[in-house]
């Protein structure tokens, strides 16, 4: 038992530096959760965890499954990861197969949410535990806990970034047009109220200037996240708004967003010498060469090891007949119930401190970078 305990500390203590982005290097992410006690994975025989995600088109998401496979089968668990390639149906078709096949808990990170709720019930009616991944589950009271980043967080950080390195002034102002994520995804409404939170008051006083106009969730929105609509939305406002003036600020929800930006800002002609301000969110491995070459700006630095750890001790916890660390019992009201949850804390990036946060916590090496 005292070798179990100090393992636990011991592991809780490298994901405090982690989160922190200290300087002590992370295990790499395939090998996430090795610390973990051996004799806890005991625990977990002949339960079944089933984890749905929504697709492998995104770099992160590939890493959440992975991480989260590895830790849990680490524990002694059989795990069930399928990807459902942003197909809403075949979300719901592979959640009710993982219910027939006897899965102990459910893993979910939904497509669409909405979409979810039947099966969400069917899950509750045949006493599984439901778990939110990194996407609220809405409308439902058959979840259970939720782990997740900060999702407003997120949005404070991409404006506070932008307000800090833009240089608008009401003298000198600045155009920005939002690229903003899916509207059938809660993070997507909190991270644009976290964002305009920031950017809003520059917007009232003239620094800031949308010529669009598409300042609304309900304009800016991309369906999906898709890289593709971005691209294509991009390219019309440029073509309409800023034939004869350069557009200064992409203020992008998502590093896939970003990429669709960048090919239009391109096929528009712009070079170093116009190139906007650029975010983005999840730090991928593209995104972060994008960075150190100066086409993308920033990005929000989500661990997914960490959170996939904390999902994993939330998956322990329930198949155990314990309760797993919260530190949010106010903020995800679904529209049936407010789920407990646990918020990671996200970082920005950019080309100052990509080095200390990302290679120094041991995400990529500079190898990595440098392909």
């Amino acid at each position: 038992m005292k070798k179990k305990v100090l393992a636990a500390i011991m592991a809780t203590a490298m994901l405090a530096l982690t989160a922190c982005g200290g300087a002590a290097p992370a295990a790499p992410a395939a090998d996430a959760g090795s610390g973990s006690d051996a004799g806890a994975a005991a625990s977990g025989s002949g339960k079944k965890v089933a984890v749905a995600m929504p697709t492998q088109s995104s770099e992160r998401w590939m890493h959440d499954g992975a991480n989260m496979k590895a830790q849990l089968e680490e524990l002694g668990y059989t795990v069930d990861l399928q990807y459902a390639e942003d197909d809403v149906q075949a979300q719901v078709s592979q959640i009710e197969n993982m219910i027939t096949a006897g899965a102990n808990c459910l893993v979910i990170a939904a497509i669409d949410s909405d979409a979810l709720v039947n099966v969400e019930q069917q899950a509750k009616d045949a006493g599984i535990p439901v778990i939110a991944y990194d996407r609220l589950l809405m409308n439902t009271d058959a979840v259970s806990y939720y782990a997740t980043f900060d999702n407003k967080g997120v949005g404070t950080k991409i404006g506070e970034y932008i307000v800090q390195h833009c240089g608008a002034t009401k003298d000198d102002p600045k155009t920005i047009e939002l690229f903003m994520g899916s509207p059938d995804d809660n993070n997507a409404h909190m991270l644009y109220a976290g964002l305009m939170e920031q950017i809003q008051p520059l917007l009232d006083d003239g620094s800031l200037v949308c010529k669009s106009g598409q300042i609304s969730f309900e304009d800016n929105n991309t369906l999906r996240w898709d890289q593709q609509t971005a691209m294509k939305r991009c390219e019309d406002i440029l073509t309409r708004y800023y034939a004869d003036e350069d557009l200064d600020i992409c203020a992008c929800a998502y590093d896939g967003l970003s990429y669709g930006c960048m090919s239009a800002l391109e096929g528009a002609g712009y070079t170093d010498a116009n190139w906007p301000l650029i975010t983005g969110q999840d730090a991928e491995l593209m995104a972060t060469k994008h960075i150190i070459s100066g086409k993308q700006t920033m990005s929000i630095y989500k661990d997914t090891r960490l959170l996939a750890s904390k999902c994993v001790t939330m998956v322990q916890a329930v198949l155990e007949g314990a309760k797993p660390e919260i530190n949010d019992t106010e903020q995800y009201n679904n529209g049936k119930i407010v789920v407990p949850s646990y918020l990671c804390e996200p970082v920005a990036v950019d080309k100052d401190n990509y080095k200390e946060v990302i290679i120094g916590g041991g995400y990529y090496t500079e190898e990595q970078l440098a392909e």
